[in-house]
This record gives C-alpha cells, structure tokens and sequence, in this order.
C-alpha cells in the first residue's frame, strides 16, 4: 500500500524566499524523521506558500495512515505554517 498526501500551507512570518526556505528546511527535516517522503511540490516562488508532497509505504492502510497522520499532526503544531486543504490518494 502506497498514500500520497498533499497539503496546501500557509506560510506566517515569511517576508522572503529566503526566509521560506528556512521555514522548510526545518518543518522538511522533521517530517523526514518520521521515515516518509517529503518534497515541496509547487508554489515554489511564492514567499507565503507551498504545496507540500508526502508519501509513505506499508503492508497495510493502517500503518501508513498512521504515519501520515503524525505528519499533519506536526505541520498542525508548528505555528509558523497552517494547513489550508490537505488531499490523500492510495495506491493498492
């Protein structure tokens, strides 16, 4: 079993590309650390956006769903980013 997720965020606090990317950086690190695929797929020259792409693989639905329900629960908690639209897709 495959899930791919895509959230739309929000970015608070980012007046610069610059300043967006080291927002990423850390909130990519993290999501790393909870063994999933992660990358920024679009909005990639908007300072206050982005559309991030996370994908994880598993014998099962439950296993997957859990680790990507850790992931949002993370991006939820960070104060700095705020989920608008989040979409998941399975692949058997």
């Amino acid at each position: 079993m495959l899930l791919y997720v895509e959230v739309d965020c929000k970015i608070y606090d980012a007046h610069s590309l610059k300043e967006k990317r080291h927002v990423l950086k850390r909130i990519l690190h993290q999501l790393r650390g909870l063994n999933i695929s992660v990358s920024e797929l679009d909005h990639q020259y908007l300072w206050q956006r982005t559309m991030l792409g996370l994908v994880t693989v598993a014998n099962a639905r439950v296993p997957c769903e859990r680790v990507i329900d850790q992931a949002i629960q993370l991006l939820d908690q960070n104060l700095r980013i705020e989920c608008l639209n989040i979409d998941r897709e399975w692949y058997d």
